[in-house]
């Protein structure tokens, strides 16, 4: 009986590994799955283990198949070099926690070696925001939301993502090297069972961008849409994510404590990112994305 329930589980992980997008949405289950979609790779050692007790080479073989469909699929991620090299525009972008008092020490260790920085959560007139107003000379807020630059920023416009209220944002950053026009977005909340709302305001931010004719595009935000979620088949492409093509590791952000999935995200289109990682917030539940890029 032990043999057989290993090679079923086998037969299901594998499945659920290399098909996950041909399964229905469930109401918005699967999405929600999909967020954590590399820790089923966990289930492998499980098999194996339940397979040395049956004493069944069979099921070892079985359960060594959602094991190659796993590094097939996620392998290179743990294995990959950053491109390096020199850079032009470092970034970044932080979920400060709406409740976080320590949010302006948060943000300075964050900010401190950066050219732009995004901030959702953002409270007016909170600590976060003072303490990126001494850092940058340049910002624009916009509610939740804000854009911190050493570079002049224009062409401001505050943007509504479907949630009725702005709670992101577009600018135009002039560095040193030309303009990069900047979007700063904090998208619907996804939760099981519940990603409509979510799935509404990441097709708005597709509109915005496919609207958008501009030379280098920089999306920087708390998307609440994780790296493996189905939903970012809806940015990516037509942008790039920076952590899938220069970072170290997979990069979660999400929960600060023991990060499980990546929702914080750093997308660009007219660049090429050279590093990407993930750096402490103090107080919040998010970590930063980080991100360099050569113009």
């Amino acid at each position: 009986m032990l043999r057989r329930v290993v090679m079923v589980s086998s037969i299901v992980v594998a499945a659920a590994l290399a098909g996950h997008q041909l399964i229905p949405a469930l109401g918005g289950f699967t999405p929600v799955l999909e967020s954590v979609l590399p820790w089923i790779g966990l289930a492998v050692p499980l098999l194996l283990l339940a397979a040395a007790l049956a004493r069944s080479t069979m099921a070892a073989a079985a359960a060594l198949v959602p094991g190659v469909v796993w590094a097939a699929m996620f392998g290179s991620t743990l294995f990959r070099t950053p491109p390096g090299g020199p850079s032009d525009l470092a970034v970044g972008t932080v979920n400060v926690g709406v409740r976080n008092s320590a949010s302006g020490e948060a943000v300075r260790v964050i900010a401190k070696d950066l050219d732009l920085l995004a901030a959702q959560e953002l409270t007016a007139g909170g600590p976060a925001a003072k303490q990126l107003n001494k850092m940058f000379k340049y910002h624009y807020p916009v509610s939740t939301v804000g854009l911190w630059s050493r570079y002049p920023i224009s062409e401001t416009k505050p943007l509504d993502v479907g949630l009725g209220w702005p709670r992101a944002l577009r600018a135009v950053v002039a560095t040193p090297k030309g303009k990069v026009t900047v979007y700063v977005m904090h998208l619907a909340s996804a939760r099981p069972g519940h990603t409509a709302s979510r799935d509404a305001s990441l097709a708005h931010a597709r509109k915005l961008v496919d609207a958008d004719s501009s030379k280098r595009i920089l999306l920087l935000g708390d998307l609440n849409t994780a790296t493996t979620d189905r939903g970012m088949r809806g940015l990516t492409p037509p942008l790039t994510d920076a952590q899938d093509v220069a970072g170290d590791g997979f990069g979660f952000t999400w929960p600060s404590e023991f990060p499980i999935t990546r929702p914080d995200h750093i997308l660009f289109k007219g660049m090429k990112a050279t590093e990407a990682g993930v750096a402490a917030a103090t107080g919040s539940d998010h970590r930063a994305a980080l991100a360099s890029f050569r113009l």
